[in-house]
């Protein structure tokens, strides 16, 4: 099942290369009054259709097991909802400063603003055998807190230069978000039986519609003639990337085993993955809906592109090493508990 999982995620980044290609070669397909009709296509139908596989695949009815652990949940929403875009933004004043494409530092501050991932934290925690309950439990409400939090720090950070009003974001968020996820959560409780015996394929699904989403953002961009991305400012991106996710698992680390964290080395594994890990498949989504119409969207959603496949490269690289962590600070706990 990881093989598979792991797989999936490959084709995706293959598929992500494709999909901008493609619109590199044809935008006129995928703009907006084009022959996908993206305004409509996109901007709700397959949002809707995400969304609505999100409430179908996930499985709230096994998070109550985790409600328990209060202090680390807070701590996980606190940290990716809170600290972790108030940092990214005033590291970004310092870089204002600098020649770098200011959309690709919009685009970073955007990477702050998101949610956990439903997936690849679970996934990670999973591997190295940490607290896989709480790793379900704030990747799933992360994603509900997200549809909520994620477009207020957007507005709050970047304001939407788009001609939408705030009230027209709002309702656009509910009709195509809100509204699926929750029918998708009730039909889920009738049909839930049914999913467990078949699994149907909920993250190709959701891939295959999130790649249509990518390849008409960048048709939009191709398209217009007054884009300009320079290979500096991208590559200087994509180092500061790989900077931020290794310095922010090191700070959760550091956070969490501290004395009188109240933290089990289990605890502190599901910590560093779902604290940092953002979501590519709730970002692209909603940065459609707040900076409809702009026409540096694609820009701006550069590094969310990037920082997804960083996220899982790094988490599975450091795989072994967390892993040998756990389980010889477990093996040190138990050493050290009084015998009776």
């Amino acid at each position: 099942m990881r093989l598979l999982e792991r797989m999936r995620k490959e084709w995706f980044m293959i598929g992500i290369v494709l999909a901008i290609a493609g619109a590199k070669l044809e935008p006129s397909i995928g703009v907006n009054g084009g022959p996908l009709k993206p305004e409509i296509t996109v901007s709700y139908i397959a949002v809707a259709t995400i969304f609505f596989n999100s409430g179908l695949s996930l499985k709230t009815e096994e998070l109550t097991s985790a409600l328990v652990h209060i202090k680390l949940h807070l701590f996980i929403q606190i940290f990716t909802l809170a600290f972790f875009p108030a940092t990214i933004w005033l590291f970004l004043q310092l870089l204002s400063i600098t020649p770098i494409n200011e959309w690709l530092l919009k685009g970073l501050q955007t990477v702050g603003c998101m949610p956990p991932p439903v997936s690849s934290a679970v996934i990670l925690t999973k591997a190295v055998g940490g607290n896989e309950a709480a790793a379900i439990f704030n990747s799933a409400f992360g994603s509900f807190l997200g549809i909520v939090i994620t477009p207020l720090l957007l507005l709050l950070f970047l304001g939407s230069s788009s001609s939408v009003p705030f009230t027209s974001i709002f309702s656009q968020l509910f009709v195509t978000v809100v509204v699926p996820l929750i029918i998708g959560q009730i039909v889920r409780r009738y049909i839930k039986d049914w999913l467990e015996r078949k699994k149907p394929p909920f993250g190709a699904v959701s891939s295959s519609v999130l790649l249509m989403i990518i390849y008409t953002t960048f048709c939009d961009t191709f398209s217009n003639p007054n884009i300009d991305l320079d290979t500096f400012s991208l590559i200087l991106i994509l180092f500061m990337i790989f900077s931020i996710q290794l310095s922010f698992m090191l700070l959760t680390f550091l956070f969490s085993t501290r004395n009188n964290s109240g933290f089990t080395p289990a605890d502190t594994v599901a910590i560093i993955f779902c604290s940092t890990h953002k979501s590519l498949t709730l970002g692209i989504p909603m940065l459609k809906i707040v900076f409809a119409g702009h026409e540096h969207l694609s820009l701006i959603s550069v590094p969310l592109l990037i920082y997804h496949p960083v996220q899982i490269l790094l988490g599975s690289v450091l795989v072994p090493t967390i892993k040998s962590w756990m389980v010889s600070r477990q093996k040190g706990v138990k050493l050290t508990r009084p015998t009776v």
